[in-house]
């Protein structure tokens, strides 16, 4: 189950977290992985890593995917056939809405949003051609629930299962599946970065926190996403489209 064997698939925000877990598992099972990221030197040296590590292609571009330009260009390079693309790139922000400025906001939708829009539209052509493809976007409990001081970021994640659910009706007919994923906390890198840089000295108690608001009692894992990424962007998973996943540890039912 779950063979990937012959599908080529892009992964943005691949060089560390959720999208390198994902690429790493997708390539396990035999997929040829394109990994995409802003910071080129990290990105190629994940790429390398797991070609290394498995028998599938894996290559890494540089990209900024709130540019059109860089996206186009990114795509470009990748060529040949697209089977599947996971947009896993975003960025966060700790704020309410006073404490929000325009430029947070702008800075949030170029990436979160704008760079979504960008890679689903680079993904569909090619999709569209071959009559056939898997778009799974990566959202957030914060879509869905009102979550502290993340004002313009659950506004991202909004639009991000909004634009799921409009490409998944547009697209259903000419054998293109979308879906997306919507994760609790997950503990990454980013999430140690981001508590360094927001609550510095007090990343012990803010990291507790961030555990204790799943009911099971921790953050998610890398690992545990990729897993139910697999899943949806398989063929096992040919019969789901237009669905929006939590993977919550709880969050929403048993709190």
């Amino acid at each position: 189950m779950f063979d990937l064997k012959g599908k080529r698939a892009v992964v943005t925000g691949a060089a560390s977290g959720i999208g390198l877990a994902i690429a790493e598992l997708f390539a396990a099972h035999q997929a040829d992985v394109v990994l995409l990221d802003l910071d080129a030197q990290k990105t190629a040296g994940a790429a390398k890593a797991i070609a290394e590590k498995t028998s599938a292609s894996a290559t890494g571009i540089a990209c900024d995917v709130s540019r059109a330009d860089s996206v186009a260009e990114a795509f470009s390079q990748a060529g040949g056939q697209l089977d599947i693309l996971v947009n896993c790139a975003g960025i966060a922000h700790v704020g309410n809405l006073l404490s929000t400025t325009p430029e947070d906001m702008d800075r949030l939708y170029s990436v979160n949003v704008r760079g979504t829009y960008l890679c689903m539209q680079a993904a569909i052509k090619p999709m569209l051609e071959a009559k056939h493809g898997v778009i799974l976007n990566l959202a957030s409990i914060a879509a869905t629930a009102g979550l502290t001081d993340r004002f313009a970021y659950s506004m991202t994640k909004g639009a991000v299962l909004s634009m799921t659910l409009s490409a998944a009706k547009d697209y259903i007919s000419q054998g293109i599946r979308c879906n997306c994923i919507s994760p609790a906390r997950v503990h990454t890198p980013f999430v140690d970065g981001f508590l360094a840089k927001n609550y510095p000295g007090q990343e012990a108690e803010k990291m507790k926190a961030l555990a204790q608001a799943q009911p099971i009692g921790r953050m998610g894992t890398p690992a545990e996403i990729a897993v139910l990424a697999l899943y949806l962007c398989s063929d096992e998973a040919s019969f789901l489209t237009g669905v929006d996943y939590p993977i919550d540890g709880g969050f929403f039912n048993l709190r």
